[in-house]
């Protein structure tokens, strides 16, 4: 399978920032997405899980596919999270994703439904079908109740559109046969705490919640292990991450950590919509406490790094 689109970076799924009264702010979204493509992000994810699409009504992921294209226009690949219950829903999102301008989608499993691997297979193909875009698709069997098993890859892999994989099931077996069996879908990293390990089996995008609030440290992460190929380098910050890859993964508070340390980073997030509640004080000392270190590790590891590479050189 030849893939219609090649996905390489850092890759934001953004968050969408709420008025007081917990309407979408217009402003504070772009803003966002200005931060986003100062930082070097190499796309933008509209509507997906931490952009809390589970609490948007359609007529807002709409609006929000549009507000990001007409945002970005053509300087970075716009992805439109279509997660639904099922497949009318799906493709009606599709549609006003592509309709939007959208690059590209991002389709998990339908949630709830659980079906089955041939199911399954037959709704993605239907809205591939449909929509006519490049997939993304989102491996989540976590929140979703299904799993993009070998039954399903195997008659996926057919049809071009789907042209990545954003792999979150934290198994690292599956990530072992993801890169081993099926490297015609790129593998792109959705576990935050495994990218070190993603990046070492050859993935080259990672789709990063963080990214929205630290996108310059998992971009350097990124650029030590892909491009510079440096894994000690990129253990070295690994390591200086995983504290906050704790704390995101807290209570199921990710979307609020999230959120909150968007505000720590000057950005206007905004609060959450219910069923999620705001951060509470211990958990926003934590949060601070542990950015302020990941930070300064990560810029102590890059100077290390920079004076390494710029010192002496030894004589032949």
């Amino acid at each position: 399978m030849v893939s219609v689109m090649k996905l390489e970076g850092v890759y934001t799924p953004v968050i969408t920032p709420f008025r007081p009264d917990r309407s979408i702010d217009e402003a504070a979204f772009e803003q966002v997405i200005e931060f986003q493509i100062a930082a070097g992000i190499s796309g933008i994810f509209v509507s997906g899980t931490t952009g809390e699409s589970y609490a948007l009504n359609f007529d807002e992921r709409v609006h929000l596919f549009g507000l990001a294209k007409d945002i970005i226009g053509n300087r970075l690949p716009i992805f439109g999270g279509i997660g639904a219950s099922n497949t009318a829903d799906m493709i009606a999102l599709g549609q006003a994703a592509r309709a939007a301008g959208a690059d590209g989608l991002l389709m998990p499993a339908p949630y709830y439904a659980c079906p089955t691997e041939n199911e399954l297979a037959r709704h993605a193909i239907k809205v591939d079908r449909a929509v006519g875009l490049p997939i993304v698709l989102y491996n989540y069997p976590g929140r979703t109740g299904s799993n993009m098993g070998t039954t399903f890859l195997n008659q996926i892999r057919k049809h071009k559109n789907f042209c990545a994989i954003k792999e979150t099931s934290g198994d690292i077996n599956r990530l072992h046969t993801l890169a081993l069996e099926y490297n015609d879908i790129q593998l792109s990293c959705g576990m935050d705490d495994q990218a070190l390990e993603f990046f070492t089996w050859g993935a080259r995008s990672w789709i990063a919640g963080g990214g929205n609030c630290l996108p310059e440290e998992h971009i350097a992460l990124y650029r030590a292990c892909v491009v510079e190929k440096d894994f000690v380098k990129g253990r070295e910050i690994m390591a200086a991450m995983m504290p906050l890859m704790t704390v995101l993964e807290t209570g199921g508070q990710f979307i609020p950590c999230v959120k909150y340390a968007c505000e720590l980073a000057g950005l206007p997030a905004g609060t959450v919509r219910p069923p999620v509640s705001p951060l509470g004080k211990g958990l926003k000392k934590k949060m601070a406490e542990t950015i302020k270190t990941l930070k300064a590790a990560v810029k102590a590891i890059e100077r290390k790094s920079a004076r390494k590479n710029t010192g002496p050189k030894k004589a032949a």
